[in-house]
């Protein structure tokens, strides 16, 4: 398994961000310099981080970008899914999809305790853990 570029940029952008925690706000053109990551990738991510209430963005003098909530508090599960979705290694567990194997596969009803134990691993990663490089 492996993460999109994606979701990786996304967890790289709120690293940065979480770096400006208590301090001023920030925009996607200093998160952008500050990670070396193109600025429309970074205004994509912010979009989609701010819309799973990830980062809080403000218009006008003083405006900008800053955590939604600590970064004690945000997890790597909650980063990656607020870029690729509910965390599932199948599609299966989705919803139903067009699967010869759907009627007699032995292994389906198992993917939904396969995925909580993945989800919980990456819920075990902080965002300040990641800021920090403090080893869970």
């Amino acid at each position: 398994m492996r993460l999109s570029s994606m979701a990786d940029y996304a967890v790289v952008t709120m690293t940065a961000a979480a770096r400006h925690c208590g301090g001023v706000r920030v925009n996607a053109g200093q998160l952008a310099e500050e990670t070396g990551l193109p600025v429309p990738t970074v205004q994509k991510l912010v979009s989609r981080l701010t819309a799973a209430g990830l980062l809080r963005s403000s218009r006008g003098v003083g405006g900008g970008l800053k955590l939604a909530r600590p970064a004690a508090a945000i997890t790597l599960a909650d980063i990656v899914e607020a870029v690729e979705g509910p965390i599932a290694l199948t599609a299966c567990v989705e919803a139903a999809r067009d699967c010869s194997l759907e009627d007699c596969c032995s292994v389906r009803p198992h993917w939904p305790l396969v995925n909580q134990a993945l989800r919980g691993a990456l819920a075990q990663v902080s965002l300040i853990q990641l800021t920090n490089g403090v080893a869970a």
